[in-house]
């Protein structure tokens, strides 16, 4: 593991009540005696960085602990792109995950695990690995390259504790105590922690559910019920309709559709294929999959974001017609296969591109939910959605172990009301702080990337909304935001480049943790502006080391409104490290927005470091 250097360290445990401890470190000795209820820690003075050392631990028992480094430790927390792993970036970054070797990076990723009813002591086990071999694979993306960065330029040892869970709020993040002026929270939260109002409570969700009608018919698949089943390679398929691959069935001609489809190729396979083992790349499909070749069984998916990848079996691909099926659960919305993804068949002696005509049937529609049937529905709590669920298991425990600071990449979760995350980011950094003791620790976050699909006329935006908010929390001291609305994916909520998100998050850690003052590390940060006429002029911080128009001689991304807040594209051109806005549809100002768009691709500021500029919205000073 890592221990984090130069601060106070508490070691602590559990034995049997009123046991002596000895705990034997970098040649000094610590004592203590548990507590009645088995608890038991010792204080230790400030360590340089070094290892590797070795901690011996006794009481009626003896625990070795080898190989602990003293370094800098970085409480990474979030959601999916923060958990994201090296794994689903194979092919992202095949480079660094078949070369990169750092024993002296370390990663303890905390599994999932949550509970209302109050803090606990311990966290879900774990272990701590190092950045070598296979074990790369564990780690997440955003925070390996995080670590990566560092350790490269302090060769200092670094440890990540990596505590996330896909999909999760920021509430469940936060303690009770980040709570105790919200009156209808904290209520909420008092009565997770009452058994008799939580064991009512399961009670009614289960009567209630009970005398609800039955909402759905049994299921029928046709594509199973036949004589000859539709994955069997000697099915008739003739009758089946037309498919372009990749895309979404909505699109090409069949409508409102949920529910079981199959999806039809017939591949030609070369000679110099034929019995090979093969990858097969089939993108990324909403919802799940199962995949057969030739009528065998490939593999499956049971959720839309990992990519699917495949392997084909040696013998199975024959030389001439082959053919693949993919069968489709969809549960809802927009179903289908999502462009700008990987669709091949590949040997090392040939890539056959997937992309194309297929066919396809609909093996089950889904029933169209009649809604009356869900009046009065009481549905179950899912802890680790819930106010507190997530901190009092995969925080808590963790607040008395030193860190260098915390990084953060949440909030996909909160778009739904992101103006709230302008009161909620700010809490969850001050409780946290509080929690651990430390002072302001450095606080370091990922703005929202790019996502959806573009629009070419200024909109309105919950994603824009959100990203302000995070924008304003930089009012917190010692807090750093990366942006990212560059490593974005437009058809994916996990975009896979963790790469510049690491690195631009590490980049603030050197700033506040590090103290390096020679670099840049943040792209343009909205300061004011000043109205002359119809003119606006719009000032930065993070201008230098001079502001820059990337990949277009044309500056783009801003909009001007009057006081009926309708926006319209403003002329933009640099001025030194200003900008300057008009627009012949907005002749009196009153509002200015930049990169104001779910996925605000017309963006293209940033400062010559490479850095690109902030979203932001800025009243117009009078």
């Amino acid at each position: 593991m890592v221990l984090q250097r130069e601060s106070p360290l508490t070691i602590w445990g559990w034995a049997a009540a009123n046991e002596k401890i000895t705990i034997s470190f970098k040649g000094k000795s610590y004592q203590a005696i548990t507590d009645d209820q088995g608890s038991w820690s010792v204080k230790m003075g400030e360590m340089k960085a070094g290892g590797p050392f070795k901690m011996i631990i006794k009481g009626e028992n003896t625990i070795t602990l080898d190989d602990i480094m003293l370094g800098d430790v970085w409480f990474c927390s979030g959601q999916s792109n923060m958990a994201l792993p090296m794994e689903r970036l194979r092919e992202a970054y095949p480079q660094v995950i078949e070369k990169d070797h750092f024993p002296l990076i370390r990663n303890f990723f905390v599994p999932t695990k949550a509970n209302l009813s109050g803090e606990a002591t311990d966290l879900p086990p774990g272990k701590w690995v190092t950045a070598t071999g296979a074990d790369i694979l564990s780690f997440g993306g955003t925070s390996y390259f995080f670590a990566k960065t560092l350790f490269q330029k302090y060769n200092i040892p670094i440890g990540i504790i990596n505590s996330s869970v896909g999909g999760t709020p920021i509430e469940a993040w936060m303690s009770r105590d980040a709570f105790l002026t919200n009156p209808e929270q904290l209520k909420k939260i008092n009565n997770f922690r009452d058994s008799v109002f939580m064991a009512n409570y399961q009670k009614k969700v289960k009567e209630t559910n009970l005398a609800r009608p039955a909402t759905s018919a049994p299921i029928v698949d046709e594509g199973l019920s036949g004589p000859v089943k539709w994955i069997d390679p000697n099915f008739d398929a003739s009758g089946w309709r037309k498919f372009w691959m990749p895309g979404y069935w909505a699109d090409q001609g069949i409508r409102n559709i949920n529910g079981i489809l199959y999806f039809r190729k017939e591949l030609q396979i070369p000679a110099e294929m034929s019995g090979k083992q093969a990858k097969l790349y089939i993108g990324r499909i909403i919802d799940a999959d199962s995949v057969f070749l030739n009528g065998q069984f490939i593999g499956n998916t049971t959720y839309q974001y990992p990519p699917r990848r495949y392997v084909v079996p040696a013998g199975l691909l024959k030389t001439g017609k082959n053919i693949l099926i993919v069968k489709v659960i969809s549960n809802s919305g927009k179903g289908g296969f999502v462009p700008d993804k990987n669709y091949f068949l590949l040997t090392p002696e040939k890539k056959i591109d997937l992309r194309g005509e297929w066919t396809f049937e609909v093996g089950y529609a889904q029933p169209k939910q009649n809604q009356s049937f869900r009046t009065g529905a009481e549905m179950p709590l899912v802890a680790q959605n819930e106010p507190t669920g997530l901190f009092n298991t995969m925080v808590a425990p963790a607040v008395k172990f030193a860190i260098k600071g915390f990084v953060w990449y949440q909030g996909e979760s909160n778009t739904g009301d992101p103006k709230a995350y302008g009161q909620l980011l700010p809490a969850l950094i001050k409780d946290w702080r509080n929690k651990w003791k430390q002072g302001e620790l450095p606080f370091i976050y990922a703005q929202l990337p790019n996502f959806m699909e573009a629009n070419y006329l200024p909109e309105e935006s919950n994603w824009a909304q959100f990203r302000q908010s995070q924008l304003q929390a930089l009012a917190v001291p010692n807090t750093g935001m990366a942006v990212t609305i560059d490593a974005g994916e437009w058809n994916d909520i996990h975009p896979l480049d963790k790469k510049d998100v690491g690195e631009r998050l590490a980049l603030w850690a050197e700033h506040l943790a590090y103290h390096d003052q020679q670099i840049t590390y943040s792209g343009p940060i909205y300061k004011s502006n000043q109205l002359k006429g119809s003119e606006l002029t719009i000032n930065f911080d993070h201008s230098s080391p001079g502001l820059m128009i990337k990949g277009s001689d044309k500056l783009m991304g801003f909009a001007l409104a009057g006081e009926d807040k309708v926006f319209y594209w403003a002329q933009a051109r640099l001025v030194g490290d200003t900008v300057v806005l008009s627009s012949p549809m907005v002749l009196k100002p009153a509002f200015v927005r930049y990169a104001w768009a779910d996925n605000p691709d017309r963006a293209n500021l940033y400062n010559k470091a490479g850095l690109p500029a902030s979203p932001f919205e800025a009243e117009v000073n009078k």
